[in-house]
């Protein structure tokens, strides 16, 4: 059977809110007895904090566990929604299942998206070559990413799975989206990776992005359900797809594109992008970034992670995230995204 408690979540009406995006990720844990604890993650961004408490619980949030990630005050805010199912709930699912979340606004933008939808598929059966449910992709990205009008930029996304599957990253196509016009200053690869060509000034301004990010087996494989039931798996077959949708701002044009003048360049000892960083259950982790841009002046560190995430900074573009991992996170992988505003 499918379990709708899997697969719900409540919303009120989206008639004033300005929405800026999601990052839905779900993981499972081992098949006891016929029962599967599950995780499920939403990270929810609009322009206030105070905006998406409304638009998710009626301004009353304290009956859920949603946790602060980070804020950029006047633009956007970004929380996380967990949904932890004990495994005394949730049975294994028949089949793979997919829902609809809607009714808010998007934020206004160039290619005319209106109305948030997504669609992700679960699928929680077991896998033969791991001998438990599958894990969607895990991933996380910043509510508004801004790039220059003149500057060339391509953006890896940092994306994993705890599978061991090929991932592969799309633009989103009905009925994954209400209105699925791409933006056209940005393309993404299958490799997840979105790049931005010089452009006009007339091309100036926010673009909402829809995107999809889809698992697939590197080989054969068998997913089983509860009854017995099997159905054959090839890495030609989609596993599971989580939505990763986020607003994509084109600046006016910088005085110059390189790096370290006007638009902040990373220093040591800030990680290099893809950097894999272990820790510790309840050991604190410290990520220390530094950037400079000699002729600009660094205002703030801005960043996308796992909850109960730390940041300060000690000034002249120093910064500091600091985050204790729980018992929860042992076994885990959680994505750190961050940049450095001039």
């Amino acid at each position: 059977m499918l379990l709708s408690v899997l697969l719900l979540l409540v919303v009120v009406s989206g008639a004033q809110t300005a929405y800026y995006g999601i990052v839905y990720t779900y993981s499972a844990g081992d098949i006891q007895q016929d029962a599967l604890p599950t995780l499920n993650s939403f990270k929810l961004s609009f322009s206030s904090c105070e905006e998406l408490d409304f638009w998710l619980c009626e301004g009353n949030c304290s009956v859920l566990d949603l946790y602060a990630i980070d804020e950029s005050r006047g633009e956007w805010c970004q929380k996380e929604y967990i949904v932890n199912i004990p495994d005394t709930i949730l049975t294994i699912l028949d089949a793979a299942a997919d829902y609809l979340l809607h009714s808010a606004n998007w934020t206004e933008n160039r290619n005319g998206i209106v109305s948030l939808a997504t669609a992700p598929l679960i699928d929680l059966r077991n896998r033969s070559d791991i001998n438990k449910p599958n894990s969607s992709p895990q991933t996380t990205i910043l509510p508004l990413l801004r790039v220059p009008s003149n500057c060339q930029r391509n953006i890896t996304l940092l994306v994993s799975d705890p599978d061991g599957d090929t991932i592969r990253c799309r633009y989103a196509a009905s009925p994954e989206c209400e209105t699925c016009t791409p933006p056209s200053v940005l393309s993404v690869s299958p490799s997840c990776t979105l790049s931005f060509g010089p452009t006009n000034s007339s091309d100036e301004g926010p673009y909402a992005v829809q995107l999809v990010i889809e698992d697939f087996p590197r080989q054969t494989i068998t997913l089983t359900n509860s009854s017995g039931s099997q159905e054959e798996k090839t890495s030609s077959d989609v596993i599971s797809k989580i939505p990763v949708q986020f607003v994509f701002g084109v600046d006016p044009a910088a005085p110059s594109c390189t790096e370290g003048l006007y638009l902040p360049r990373f220093l040591p000892p800030t990680p290099q992008n893809g950097a894999q960083i272990s820790s510790n259950v309840n050991q604190i982790l410290e990520i220390s970034i530094s950037a400079e841009a000699t002729q600009a002046v660094i205002t703030e560190l801005l960043f996308s992670g796992p909850r109960n995430v730390a940041k300060s900074s000690s000034g002249s573009g120093n910064f500091t995230l600091t985050w204790t991992p729980s018992a929860g996170d042992e076994g885990l992988s959680h994505t750190f995204c961050f940049v450095v505003q001039a």
